[in-house]
């Protein structure tokens, strides 16, 4: 039966126990199995190598991506150095979207530039540049899309089909949107990343990654890789991760009308400089936001004016929100990227890729709206802002 993408998250991958008619996937507490005779395994022999919780959870983020094959990882930032660890060799060259997570960030210019690969960064929205950077020999292009932490667009299909011309894979981090908002696969990428950390998740209790793809051969690469490195979720973790889909498709709605309310409230506000969200109606990639994806997401991000100063006096009247990393969860979060998720970029190249003193990135959660709002604006008054010390 060919599912609709509301009841994959139900059942892809989550079929009733066979030998109990149990509705949901056991946990396999397990670290080994019993063999049948030498060389004769029941279908798993190791758990760093295979287990039916987790066997089940790589199913489910495949079918949900459209894809043929899924890899789950201990974490988001496991993932990437998989694919990358995977697919690359000294002499080989990268090109990465500017606006990214600090973790890639890290581990691109710490790790992998000094193993002799090349790295360079090209703007999301910049598909000339895009196409002209990839007339050079390249390995990889990594995008995220939207961008993390100012929510740029990357155009999947004009990068991919330019990657694909000089020989390079497409791996398209899909952690902002998740496979509810936007299928990167069908747009030409050749593997998707996520955080399973966050909307995947949903609850903040678990910290996990993924890989997926269509080709097998990329599979077989990531797999080994997999397996012998070892970066590999624990049976628990892939349990939590397969209930917080089930609920993916009804919280996206929620997470999406939520932050499209709070970014078009926050665009009207004083003390707002600029608002980043997909979703307004002056965004200038909103062509690109209809066509690649379904909804604009739950992420916002603003420039407060006042800098530094204003956002510690917002941070600290804030009720409902709260401060901390991460994202996607039910919720509602709010970052400081200079100084939390984008530390690792020298103040230098914050300012370059146009990360401002007074940024601010919101995960809006699944919290009545009036709520958030109203937590917003009494923490947006700042009249007490340059009064030290009388802040409520």
């Amino acid at each position: 039966m060919n599912m609709r993408f509301e009841t994959l998250t139900v059942h892809a991958g989550q079929e009733p126990d066979p030998l109990t008619g149990a509705v949901t996937v056991p946990v396999y507490q397990t670290s080994t199995y019993r063999q049948d005779g030498i060389g004769r395994p029941r279908g798993y022999e190791y758990s760093r190598t295979g287990n039916p919780t987790r066997a089940a959870l790589e199913k489910a983020l495949a079918a949900l991506e459209g894809a043929e094959y899924g890899l789950a990882f201990a974490s988001g930032v496991a993932a990437t150095t998989a694919v990358v660890m995977s697919l690359l060799k000294p002499g080989d060259r990268v090109v990465a979207v500017e606006d990214l997570y600090g973790g890639t960030y890290r581990l691109l210019e710490r790790y992998v530039r000094p193993w002799g690969v090349a790295v360079d960064y090209v703007p999301a929205t910049d598909t000339d540049r895009w196409i002209e950077s990839l007339r050079q020999p390249t390995r990889l292009v990594w995008l995220e899309s939207p961008t993390n932490p100012l929510l740029q667009l990357a155009d999947i299909a004009a990068v991919s089909s330019a990657a694909h011309a000089c020989g390079a894979w497409v791996a398209v981090d899909n952690t902002f949107a998740s496979p509810a908002l936007q299928r990167p696969l069908e747009l030409g990428a050749d593997l998707v990343v996520h955080s399973t950390t966050k909307y995947l998740g949903g609850h903040s209790d678990l910290i996990g990654g993924a890989v997926v793809t269509r080709d097998r051969v990329l599979y077989e690469r990531i797999r080994h890789y997999q397996n012998a490195a070892g970066a590999v979720p624990g049976p628990w973790d892939c349990w939590l991760l397969l209930r917080g889909l089930r609920t993916l498709s009804v919280r996206m709605r929620a997470h999406c009308e939520n932050a499209r309310a709070i970014a078009e409230w926050l665009s009207r506000h004083p003390n707002v400089e600029r608002v980043y969200y997909p979703g307004l109606p002056d965004h200038p990639q909103r062509d690109l936001v209809q066509r690649q994806m379904s909804a604009p997401g739950g992420m916002v991000s603003f420039d407060l004016r006042g800098g530094l100063e204003a956002v510690e006096h917002m941070v600290s009247r804030l009720q409902v929100f709260i401060l901390g990393e991460s994202l996607g969860g039910v919720e509602s979060l709010v970052c400081y990227p200079p100084k939390m998720t984008h530390a690792v970029f020298a103040p230098s190249e914050r300012r370059r890729r146009g990360l401002g003193d007074g940024l601010v990135r919101l995960s809006v959660g699944i919290e009545h709206v009036e709520d958030l709002i109203a937590d917003l604006e009494q923490a947006l008054n700042l009249k007490s802002s340059t009064t030290k010390g009388t802040h409520p």
